[in-house]
């Protein structure tokens, strides 16, 4: 009988993100959008001067993202549905420390989760085409 011992690892990933609707998420378009503009096409008549304009616009564009996107680290116990204002009720009630405080804060995790995962339904349904 052969025994193999199996360790349970943890694989923490990083990535870049911008909240929709956010005020990042704006400043991320307008700033875009300023980029677009301001690439020179008025002569593209060979390949290496429109090579030479899409990598300006891709480095506009990835340092555009690199200024407005928030560095954040997904682990296996990350909350895809937390937001600020999670983190506004809990820190309010981890100010006072008071029964309204938490209660006020279970609430509101309890709509925001609800909330979260109706829309995460909602787009598998759209995108099955089915219930």
């Amino acid at each position: 009988m052969v025994s193999i011992a199996i360790i349970e690892e943890n694989f923490d990933f990083f990535k870049f993100f911008i909240a929709k609707n956010s005020n990042e998420e704006a400043c991320f378009i307008k700033d875009v959008s300023y980029a677009i503009k301001s690439i020179s096409v008025a002569d593209l008549s060979d390949s290496y001067k429109l090579e030479e304009a899409t990598t300006s616009l891709a480095s506009r564009i990835e340092h555009v993202w690199n200024t407005n996107s928030k560095h954040v680290k997904i682990t296996k116990y990350s909350k895809s549905w937390w937001n600020k204002e999670c983190s506004h009720t809990l820190k309010n009630y981890r100010l006072t420390r008071s029964l309204e405080n938490w209660k006020i804060f279970k609430n509101k995790v309890k709509t925001i989760k609800q909330s979260f995962f109706d829309n995460k339904i909602q787009e598998i349904a759209n995108k099955k085409r089915g219930p």
